[in-house]
């Protein structure tokens, strides 16, 4: 197996399931509902709306690097709140539109993991000094720390 194929691996066990650490990102948002999503337990928190779409400009970003572009931050913002409701008035299809977008923005990332050669793991991200390893690793790492995020938020 190469590292390429390692790394891989270790993006889908984050997000889709298999982890050795617990629930994966998809697996806590399994049963999710709008109206959950859209809540705010704890009021200095982020809803877990707001953590599906943060995770998606974010691996969108990570891609978009990977692509060559030096993007600093997503161009909808660190935590997109466009298209969340107010608790109490939501849309059942538009949280099912923000998860299908999370899963396009994954499913982009391993297309560009796939795509690319273990040589150019070292190299840096355009406009940054993090490296390509780097940034696909800290991928993984995104997913499980709001993976327990999320469990949380859906006890309360």
């Amino acid at each position: 197996m190469t590292e390429i194929e390692r790394i891989e691996d270790q993006i889908k066990r984050a997000y889709g399931g298999g982890a050795w650490h617990g629930p994966s990102l998809k697996e806590s948002l399994a049963g999710v509902t709008a109206i959950q999503a859209s809540g705010r337990p704890l009021s200095n928190s982020h809803t877990i709306w707001e953590i599906v779409n943060h995770l998606s400009a974010w691996t969108g970003v990570v891609i978009q690097r990977l692509r060559g572009q030096p993007l600093v931050e997503p161009a909808e913002g660190d935590f997109p709140e466009h298209d969340i409701p107010e608790h109490g008035n939501v849309d059942e299809a538009a949280w099912l539109a923000a998860l299908a977008g999370l899963e396009r923005n994954h499913e982009a990332l391993l297309m560009e993991v796939a795509a690319m050669d273990n040589s150019s793991l070292n190299d840096a991200c355009a406009g940054h000094s993090v490296s390509r390893y780097a940034h696909l690793h800290g991928t993984v790492q995104h997913y499980c720390y709001h993976a327990g995020q999320i469990a949380l938020l859906k006890k309360m």
